[in-house]
């Protein structure tokens, strides 16, 4: 598929061709729900937690005798059943995070990548940098393409002074072509891709690319050591 190429300024100056495989293919639905639903577990810290009854403060001493006094027997004041007792079945610390097929990230990936192309919320950008790290002057560079909206810019490369320009406005956040997130890819806006990064994306996501005839020469066992001992002795 072909696209424009905007200026700075907001104007088309060329088009480019994108790989329909990464930009105009079927979407699927589920392959993204799964990437964010993996991405949001591998941020949670899993530090919740509540004392049971071996660990809240009480006396072990047993509350009354068994036997003789009417009421129901009890064994310690810190039973789940009392008020300030332990609690029973609550968070413990955990590890949340978990780890999807590579295959089925990629799939997410160029399925939102279509999504965003199909919205038109794509804009492919001239390649820019900032060169003095203000906030400013981003900002001012990218006020004809997003303004105040969740915008997402794809870079060529970890461009640290695009980053650093950028890391004090709320609705503007970065990603690397080769290190895509699937939660900001998503619920993003407008998508502004740079020119490079958008012809890394091609390469790096289109399957259908030719990659050689993927015969590859099986290497050489080493020899067991008792038959380069005898080999030498010979």
């Amino acid at each position: 598929m072909k696209t424009q190429v905007y200026a700075l300024d907001g104007k088309a100056v060329r088009e480019m061709e994108l790989a329909d495989a990464v930009w105009n293919r079927e979407v699927s639905e589920g392959a993204i729900y799964h990437a964010i639903r993996n991405e949001l577990a591998n941020k949670r810290l899993g530090t919740a937690k509540i004392k049971d009854r071996g660990e809240v403060h009480s006396s072990n001493k047993k509350p009354w005798k068994q036997k003789g006094t009417g009421r129901a027997r009890s064994g310690q004041r810190s039973s789940p059943v009392w008020v300030g007792g332990g609690k029973i079945f609550g968070p413990r610390p955990r590890d949340y995070s978990y780890s999807i097929p590579r295959k089925l990230k990629r799939l997410a990936m160029v399925s939102i990548l279509s999504l965003k192309a199909k919205e038109d919320r794509v804009r492919v950008v001239q390649d820019f940098t900032v060169e003095t790290g203000k906030t400013k002057d981003l900002v001012t560079a990218i006020k004809n393409l997003a303004a105040q909206e969740r915008t997402v810019v794809v870079l060529k490369d970890n461009d640290a002074m695009i980053r650093r320009a950028g890391r004090n406005v709320p609705w503007l956040s970065f990603l690397s072509f080769n290190r895509l997130a699937a939660h900001d890819l998503f619920y993003c806006h407008k998508l502004l891709v740079l020119e490079t990064a958008a012809k890394n994306l091609n390469e790096f996501y289109d399957v259908t690319a030719p990659a050689g005839d993927g015969k590859e020469k099986k290497a050489e066992k080493p020899a067991k050591a008792g038959k380069a001992l005898k080999g030498a002795t010979a």
